[in-house]
């Protein structure tokens, strides 16, 4: 009997939650400050590129006031080797100076003003009220927008269709993990290019008609 997408959730929630425990954003960070530069960099980026230069950025500014204080040529010298590195620099650099001149330093706990910060869409916005907040929300990059309509969960053009849907039938109090399953399972299995088919935990649910 072919499955829900309701009912699809309760086999992916109890599978990837066996196959990847207690998941967590692989960017390194040790703050929302620290998250939300880390996510702007991470756009067409891999997380290990950006841990790469955030290690040694974070050192020279770990928070808004420090980065905030550091000219744009110091910045872009320091995630030079990252895609879209101006664009990026300049952002990282005129949040920093928002977050100090209208949040006290602190990264703000909305939608809505994360999102009026340059360089924060609502992927970004997500990602910081999701992992530094711990609200209810669902980021939506391409693995989770592939992954999800895949395995037959939604079936979507957009990641903003992706993400509507999936909150109509994630629970809510499964949400917080529920990315994360979906964006390792993406990452690690089910890979744009050469799904690992043969490895995959949920391959028995899933619609992909281009599985071996």
């Amino acid at each position: 009997m072919k499955l829900t997408p309701g009912e699809k959730i309760v086999v992916l929630n109890e599978a990837l939650g066996a196959a990847y425990p207690n998941p967590k954003s692989e960017l390194c960070y040790g703050s929302a400050f620290q998250l939300l530069v880390a996510t702007i960099l991470a756009a067409q980026a891999t997380d290990k590129q950006v841990n790469i230069i955030t290690r040694e950025l974070f050192r020279f500014a770990p928070d808004a006031e420090s980065m905030s204080r550091m000219e744009l040529e110091e910045v872009r010298s320091l995630v030079s080797s990252i895609n879209y590195c101006n664009n990026k620099a300049k952002n990282i650099l005129e949040v920093s100076r928002i977050l100090v001149e209208r949040f006290h330093g602190e990264v703000p706990g909305t939608r809505e003003e994360l999102e009026s910060l340059p360089g924060v869409g609502r992927k970004t916005a997500n990602v910081v009220l999701s992992n530094a907040f711990g609200l209810p929300v669902m980021p939506v990059d391409t693995h989770v927008h592939r992954v999800s309509n895949r395995i037959g969960l939604v079936r979507t053009e957009k990641v903003e269709q992706t993400e509507k849907e999936l909150m109509n039938i994630i629970p809510e109090a499964w949400v917080l993990p529920f990315h994360h399953y979906l964006l390792l399972h993406g990452r690690y299995t089910c890979k744009a290019k050469k799904p690992d088919c043969a490895h995959c935990a949920v391959s028995s649910i899933c619609d992909y008609t281009g599985k071996n």
